[in-house]
């Protein structure tokens, strides 16, 4: 069955992502996995060649690309070509911080920040997460407290991708000066800039993906102007949620494109490696499990496939989100666990590539909301 998803735009963008990975990433990759960082100028050349902020109408600097079928190219050449971490970096960029400018800022905010995100001079991160509150935002410690004019912001952050060496962020505070618990209006979001106050940590040393920097982030009363706050006050969780379809359609879309690269490993090593002198695909089992991996992975990829045009007619909720984000990311873990079990010992050496999928799959039922929280989301709504 032909893959109906893309038409010729979107294949003439690929050979642009394509050509972007030959020349500014294949070589350098491994280089940046042990320095976890993505050097700056690979962010300002991904603006130079069109790959930052699709979203962003030509006003601000973008294209004014609402098709999401574009970002799926995108995320499909990064995977292909090996480079999973700087999908996962641009990613956050994108999909995570973009969408609330766009949806809830000012013309104001709009001018100020967005023109920066396309040409990569300022890489963001979006601040969330805490020590006590990954799932449950009501949690949230950070705060943001009046000021004449501004706002004075402290708190502390955990897990925030592009957080060591980024520029921004964009920070869920609460703003209702309570102690108790959160209510559902206690919370508002602010572009947050890198000034005195704002300290990034280190990285953290994590498993898989780490050309992505993660880190934590840390507050001091950083002096955030009103103008830099986005959209209403004590709205921060509806926008939070009104946005979740997008967030996780991201990993579903990675996730799916990790499933078939790693069934792409897989066949081609079973080819030609040779065991009591024939061929991995000589063996049953070893056809039996290709067989397998093949038809989930289609499976997989018609599901997103369906959920990327839903979402482009504005029609994929946060439940159904949920939906392809769990089966996808759990998809993606079983497909590479069994792709790296046909490698044998060579699936557990990093410079093949199916470690590399396998590492980066185990990140896709945590983030963005554990499998857990997508069936406790599904389930509530049944």
């Amino acid at each position: 069955m032909k893959r109906a998803l893309f038409e010729e735009d979107h294949e003439q963008f690929r050979e642009l992502a394509t050509e972007f990975n030959t020349r500014e990433v294949s070589g350098k990759y491994a280089q940046w996995e042990k320095d976890h960082q993505i050097p700056r100028e690979v962010w300002q050349s991904a603006g130079e060649n069109g790959l930052l902020g699709l979203a962003v109408p030509e006003e601000f600097g973008g294209m004014g690309i609402d098709d999401y079928r574009f970002r799926v190219v995108l995320d499909e050449e990064f995977v292909r070509a090996g480079h999973l971490a700087v999908a996962l970096a641009f990613h956050l960029h994108d999909d995570l911080v973009l969408p609330y400018l766009l949806a809830y800022g000012s013309d104001e905010l709009k001018a100020k920040w967005l023109p920066r995100m396309v040409d990569g001079s300022t890489i963001t991160s979006c601040a969330f997460t805490e020590p006590g509150a990954g799932s449950d935002l009501r949690a949230v410690r950070t705060k943001a407290v009046r000021d004449g004019e501004d706002w004075l912001l402290s708190g502390q952050k955990t897990f925030i991708g592009n957080g060591a060496f980024g520029d921004a962020a964009v920070v869920l505070a609460r703003t209702d000066a309570q102690s108790g618990r959160a209510t559902e209006s206690s919370f508002s979001l602010f572009m947050v800039e890198r000034a005195e106050g704002y300290t990034n940590g280190n990285p953290f040393d994590k498993m898989g993906l780490r050309a992505s920097d993660t880190a934590e982030l840390f507050f001091d009363e950083v002096r955030v102007s009103d103008a830099d706050r986005i959209g209403e006050i004590g709205q921060g969780l509806r926008y939070v949620k009104e946005q979740l379809p997008q967030a996780r359609l991201a990993i579903a879309v990675a996730a799916a494109a990790i499933g078939t690269a790693s069934f792409e490993q897989a066949l081609e090593h079973a080819k030609n490696r040779s065991t009591f002198g024939q061929a991995l695909t000589q063996y049953q089992n070893t056809r039996f499990e290709l067989a397998n991996l093949k038809t989930e992975s289609h499976v997989t990829q018609t599901f997103v496939d369906q959920a990327v045009l839903a979402f482009n007619d504005g029609e994929l909720d946060a439940h159904e989100a949920a939906e392809v984000k769990l089966w996808a990311s759990e998809s993606a873990n079983r497909l590479s666990d069994k792709a790296l079990q046909i490698h044998g010992g060579y699936g557990y050496i990093m410079e093949y590539p199916i470690a590399q999928s396998f590492t980066a799959a185990r990140l896709l039922t945590i983030f963005g909301g554990t499998s857990e929280i997508m069936r406790e989301t599904i389930g509530r709504a049944l």
